[in-house]
């Protein structure tokens, strides 16, 4: 693109562009000749995928903003009414960032605009609400305006079907097609009215059905500190709590309402190193039980568990761990159906559903498979997502998690046991299943693309002492799984693990899941087996980045 092109660009965009603040900041980058940073704005557009949009919030086609998000609309309204969906109803949901609300409510202009009933939720609520919603109120199509767990100065746009789950291929391209022929904003209808605001009936049903997943007259005395990390969790998780009978949360003050500058947190992410800081400072306070944190929208759930043999008595239990655990308790309460996990997560819940007699299946990473499988009853995914309630919310949910951890604690504790106790039994059972990932954020892109070409054209022969026994290039499909960008290697020797390369798929970072499976006979052998754990998963880490060129 010549400067006169992006200058011509940057300019007609600025004529259409319907927010006050973007306008006024692409019109002082253009009095400024700014082009280095018009070029990056105007490079291309932000694309549509099976995550939807997600991006920094700012002026022009490669940043979130008012305009990216009425052509967003405006080609899955396009979609609907192609589907044969005129007519139908879209809910609209939103969390507590930046613009977040503007974009909800211009969503539900243009819906309204193109002939489509739109219904916005009442205020900013957790994912999981507006994912329970669209079953609810038998919607063709939910929005949530979110970023989830992404840094302040993003946002994001995440669609869902009538199903209640989110779009997976074909679906993601065929909207993208009609955004990409939106060719003017002023083509858009977007009346000033004439969509519903919903009041807190949507709610109170999704309150109402969070209760399913509790045993009636299960014990419910495990006590809890709470952090919403900044985010929308802390009434309704509070008003589930409250309604189960479990005692109040202790909560993290300083954390408990929404904020989108997440003053507090580096990353506004449980797993980020520092996040639970100051939920582990409340928990040596008030010496609960748990502590239990939720993302900023509240669709995953984070479990930590006092530990004396950590530095400061509290460990952070890692997703797998948590995944484990309430697949136990499912079972142990009689679960019946499909057991899920992406093919990140850790292989031990395979283990428990064969020795439990249930179903498993393994899909790729992210919910929007997971929800799609059949007779599905339990899915997790290794990065704090959980469904436990597949039938109100097929997707996953940081709120009725936490429910049932709290459930499963509150069982052990009737026992004079913990959850580290129930862990330690699953690994006499089945395997110590240790796990880990290699993690890496990257400003330049490019790093990420030559990492995995290296993997791609010289693929180790061995990590760790043990031998790469397969090295599947996942670009191709398997028989089970559909083409996806990632690596996948099997490792024997005298332990057998299990490592998978991929680029996330909503941030800028290369993300590396490893798993070792150590055999271990009685109790007395898991302290050798978790030290033998941990080295191998470190030994993994050094190999993999040496042939990764990272």
């Amino acid at each position: 693109m010549t400067q006169d092109d992006l200058l011509a660009r940057a300019q007609a965009w600025l004529a259409e562009d319907p927010d006050p603040e973007t306008r006024e900041e692409l019109a002082a980058l253009l009095d400024r000749n700014a082009t280095d940073e018009l070029a990056a704005r105007f490079a291309g557009t932000l694309q549509f995928g099976t995550a939807g949009l997600r991006g920094e919030i700012g002026a022009g086609p490669m940043r979130m903003n008012r305009s990216v998000v009425i052509r967003a609309a405006a080609g899955l309204a396009a979609y609907l009414k192609a589907k044969g969906q005129e007519g139908g109803l879209v809910v609209v949901g939103y969390d507590a960032r930046y613009k977040s609300a503007d974009f909800a409510r211009d969503t539900a202009a243009v819906m309204t605009g193109a002939g489509l009933r739109a219904a916005l939720l009442p205020r900013p609520l957790p994912t999981p609400v507006l994912a329970y919603a669209i079953r609810h109120l038998g919607a063709v199509a939910g929005v949530e305006v979110t970023a989830s767990h992404n840094p302040p100065r993003d946002n994001g746009y995440k669609v869902y079907l009538g199903d209640g789950s989110q779009i997976v291929p074909p679906a993601d391209a065929e909207i993208a097609a009609e955004i990409d022929a939106v060719r003017s904003l002023n083509d858009v209808p977007r009346p000033e009215a004439g969509w519903e605001t919903l009041g807190d009936e949507v709610l109170e049903a999704y309150l109402a059905r969070t209760d399913a997943v509790l045993t009636p007259g299960s014990p419910r005395t495990a006590r809890t500190v709470y952090t919403a990390m900044h985010g929308v969790g802390k009434d309704v998780l509070t008003a589930a709590f409250g309604r189960a009978g479990f005692p109040p949360p202790a909560l993290v003050a300083a954390q408990a309402e929404p904020d989108p500058a997440f003053p507090t947190v580096a990353f506004p992410n449980p797993e980020e190193p520092g996040a639970m800081d100051l939920a582990f400072e409340a928990a040596r306070a008030v010496d609960p039980d748990l502590v239990i944190a939720n993302d900023p929208d509240a669709d995953r759930c984070a479990v930590a568990v006092p530990d004396a043999s950590v530095e400061g008595g509290w460990r952070m239990l890692r997703g797998d761990e948590v995944g484990a655990l309430l697949a136990a308790h499912l079972v142990h309460k009689g679960a019946t159906g499909v057991f899920a996990e992406s093919i990140v997560s850790s292989s031990l819940l395979g283990r428990i559903a064969e020795a439990a007699g249930v179903g498993y299946e393994e899909t790729l990473t992210g919910f929007k498979w997971i929800a799609r499988v059949d007779g599905l009853r339990y899915g997790y995914e290794e990065a704090l997502g959980y469904c436990v309630d597949p039938e109100g919310v097929r997707d996953k949910d940081g709120i009725t998690a936490a429910l049932l951890v709290a459930e499963l604690a509150s069982v052990l504790k009737e026992q004079g046991r913990t959850l580290l106790d129930l862990l330690d039994d699953l690994a006499v059972a089945h395997g110590l299943h240790a796990t880990d990932q290699l993690s890496v954020r990257v400003e330049d892109l490019s790093i990420i693309a030559n990492a995995m070409t290296a993997l791609r054209e010289r693929p180790p022969v061995s990590l760790a002492g043990l031998t790469v026994v397969s090295a599947e290039d996942l670009t191709k499909g398997t028989e089970s799984l559909p083409p996806t960008d990632g690596l996948r290697y099997h490792l024997e020797g005298d332990y057998k693990a299990r490592v998978i390369v991929r680029p996330s798929g909503t941030e800028p970072k290369l993300k590396c899941y490893l798993e070792v499976v150590v055999p271990v006979a009685d109790a007395r052998e898991l302290v050798p087996a978790r030290a033998k754990g941990a080295e191998l998963l470190a030994a993994i880490k050094r190999d993999l980045s040496a042939a990764a060129g990272l």
